[in-house]
């Protein structure tokens, strides 16, 4: 049996183009897997836990072989708790709207809360950062509604993939899949678009 961690970056709830994939994955994967487990963490439920001056400092007491203490310590046992739950996963799913050509906030501050040393990557002096989350798979999920490929810089870039990509080959994770949903809402055809991108997602859910 496996554990498959959705990490849900967007507040739109049912009007939302990544929940709504998330949904297809989702239904696919629970009925081809029926023993796993699969948990969704809601960026936006109230729960992530800030990443603010303690919980810098506690990072960085454990980064030079220190304890925390005193509010450093409550705030690294919440990033920590945290890490915890993603780490419990051995497959994900980010499901992961475009703002401003990147990611949402919430899903960078989930980022900064579970990248912890000893915990996402090591480090060596000599060899640098080692990514500690091997032998895992994950699955994006990329909306955006303007943005897309070939439509030139008017259009905006994206930060968004690549970004998600690297942080995820840095913590170790290697096996990466995608689905993109990019129609430009003003001129194209986004039923036809929206129809792959989910047969896409049913794809991937049967491959995972």
């Amino acid at each position: 049996m496996s554990r498959l961690l959705h990490v849900s970056a967007s507040p739109r709830g049912a009007r939302s183009e990544s929940l709504a994939l998330a949904a297809t994955f989702l239904d696919t994967y629970r009925e081809l897997n029926p023993l796993d487990t699969v948990d969704t963490l809601d960026l936006w439920d109230g729960t992530l836990p800030e990443f603010g001056p303690a919980a810098a400092a506690g990072k960085m007491a454990v980064f030079a072989g220190q304890q925390p203490e005193g509010a450093a310590a409550e705030a690294w046992e919440r990033a920590t708790a945290t890490f915890r739950r993603f780490d419990s996963a051995d497959r994900y799913l980010f499901s992961v709207p475009m703002w401003n050509a990147g990611i949402p906030y919430v899903l960078k501050q989930f980022i900064d809360v579970v990248s912890q040393p000893g915990m996402v990557f090591g480090f060596d002096p000599v060899e640098g950062y080692t990514g500690l989350l091997t032998g895992k798979k994950a699955v994006l999920l990329l909306t955006s509604a303007v943005y897309g490929p070939g439509r030139g810089p008017a259009f905006g870039s994206d930060f968004q993939g690549p970004y998600l990509r690297d942080w995820l080959a840095w913590a170790g994770v290697s096996d990466v899949e995608e689905v993109s949903f990019r129609p430009n809402l003003a001129t194209a055809d986004a039923d036809t678009a929206r129809e792959r991108a989910h047969e896409e997602a049913r794809r991937l859910a049967a491959k995972l």
